[in-house]
C-alpha cells in the first residue's frame, strides 16, 4: 500500500474525507494526539485500525463527531445523560471523551462488544474539516502500532504506519501532547478512566464528586474487562526498558548515577541534567505537569533513536492535576514497574 502523506489545506482534506468515505484509513491530527481514523459506523473498515495497528479487539475505540449534533444524528448513543450536557458545554470542543450507552448505528468494532461508546469533539479544526469531509463520525485510536509511544507529529506516524494505511494529514505537532481525557456516564456515579489535559478538579467544578477508576494509577485487575482505551495492556512504550524512580532530587540523581552505562539514560526534569552522569532526556520543569505532557511521548520517541540505550529511568511525577495524566502514561510504559525511594 502506498501511504499518501497529505497536506492541511482545502483539496488535500478532500482527498482524505473521500478515502475515509470509501472505508480506507487516514491519520489525522487532534489537540492531543494524531488517531487513525475509519468510518465508525463501518464495522469492516474499524477492523482494519486493529490490524494496521496490531491492537487487540478487546480494546475499544473512541469515536469523534465535529458537531454536538451528530451524536442524535448518527444515533451514537441511546440516551445523553443530563451531565453529558454540562460537560459538553463546558470542555467539548476539547480534550474530553464521554462514555455513554451505545446507539443502535455503533458496531461492536467500535466498542469492543461493550454496550457503552466513548465519544469526543475534537477542537483541531484539521480533525473538524476531515470529519466533515467524510460524512460520518471516526472512530480514531492513536495512530501508532499498539504500545509504542502514541505520535505527536505526521513523521511519527509515517514511521509506524507507512504503507499500512492509505493516508496521513500533516497538521504539524499535536498542542497538548496526551490522549483525552476519558469519563463514563454510564454509571451511577460518574468514573475517570483516562486522565488527560482535563483534569479531576476542573470536571468536578462542573457535574459535582465523581470517581477515579483504580486502573488510572493500578495495573487492571486480571480479568477484568477494559472500558475505555488505554487500560489494560501496556502502552506508551519505547523499545528500551522504562523504569519509573519515586524519589526527591538527591535520591533521583544519586540512584541514577550509580546506575550509569552506555546503555542507561533518565526522562527526567530540566535542572536534573546538570547533576546527571548519563544520557538524559528532558521533560520540562518539576512543577510544569502541561509542558512535561506536551513532550513525554516526543522524548520516548527520542529514546527509540538511539539503539545503544537498553534502560531508562524516569522521573515519578506526583499524580495530581495533569500530573496524573503524565503518571498514568509513564507507568505504563513501565509496565508498572516503579522503584520507590521515599521510603527508603
Amino acid at each position: 500500500m502506498n501511504t499518501l502523506l497529505l497536506k492541511d489545506n482545502e483539496e488535500d482534506i478532500k482527498i482524505a474525507g473521500g478515502i475515509l468515505a470509501r472505508g480506507g484509513l487516514v491519520a489525522v491530527p487532534t489537540e492531543t494526539v494524531y488517531g487513525l481514523a475509519a468510518n465508525a459506523l463501518d464495522g469492516e473498515a474499524v477492523a482494519k485500525i486493529f490490524k494496521a495497528k496490531g491492537r487487540p479487539a478487546d480494546n475499544p475505540l473512541i469515536v469523534h463527531i465535529a458537531n454536538i449534533g451528530d451524536i442524535e444524528k448518527f444515533s451514537l448513543v441511546s440516551e445523553i445523560p443530563e451531565k453529558a450536557y454540562k460537560l459538553a458545554e463546558t470542555f467539548w470542543s476539547g480534550p474530553l471523551t464521554i462514555i455513554m450507552p451505545k446507539g443502535k448505528a455503533i458496531p461492536d468494532e467500535v466498542s469492543a462488544g461493550l454496550d457503552t461508546v466513548a465519544v469526543r469533539f475534537p477542537s483541531h479544526k484539521t480533525a473538524q474539516a476531515v470529519i466533515k469531509a467524510a460524512g460520518c463520525p471516526l472512530a480514531a485510536p492513536s495512530a501508532n502500532i499498539s504500545g509504542s509511544p502514541s505520535p505527536t507529529t505526521a513523521n511519527h506516524v509515517l514511521s509506524d504506519m507507512n504503507g499500512k494505511i492509505d493516508a496521513i494529514v500533516d497538521g504539524g505537532e499535536c498542542a497538548v501532547g496526551l490522549e483525552s481525557t476519558v469519563i463514563t456516564l454510564a454509571l451511577d456515579k460518574p468514573k475517570l478512566l483516562r486522565p488527560g489535559g482535563i483534569t479531576v478538579e476542573e470536571i468536578e467544578n462542573v457535574i459535582g464528586e465523581i470517581d477515579v477508576d483504580d486502573a488510572v494509577l493500578h495495573e487492571l485487575k486480571s480479568g477484568e474487562k477494559a472500558s475505555s482505551p488505554g487500560m489494560k495492556y501496556k502502552h506508551y512504550s519505547p523499545k528500551a526498558e522504562v523504569i519509573l524512580v519515586s524519589a526527591d532530587d538527591k535520591k533521583y540523581i544519586d540512584f541514577v548515577n550509580g546506575k550509569k552505562s552506555e546503555s542507561t539514560a533518565a526522562l527526567c526534569y530540566d535542572g536534573d541534567s546538570d547533576f546527571l552522569e548519563v544520557k538524559t532526556y528532558l521533560l520540562g520543569a518539576k512543577d510544569n505537569y502541561k509542558a512535561q505532557a506536551h513532550k513525554l511521548f516526543k522524548m520516548l520517541r527520542e529514546i527509540d533513536k538511539n539503539p545503544e540505550i537498553k534502560t531508562v529511568y524516569a522521573r515519578c511525577p506526583e499524580p495530581n492535576g495533569v500530573g496524573m495524566a503524565v503518571y498514568n502514561r509513564l507507568v505504563r510504559a513501565a509496565g508498572f514497574e516503579v522503584i520507590n525511594l521515599e521510603k527508603v
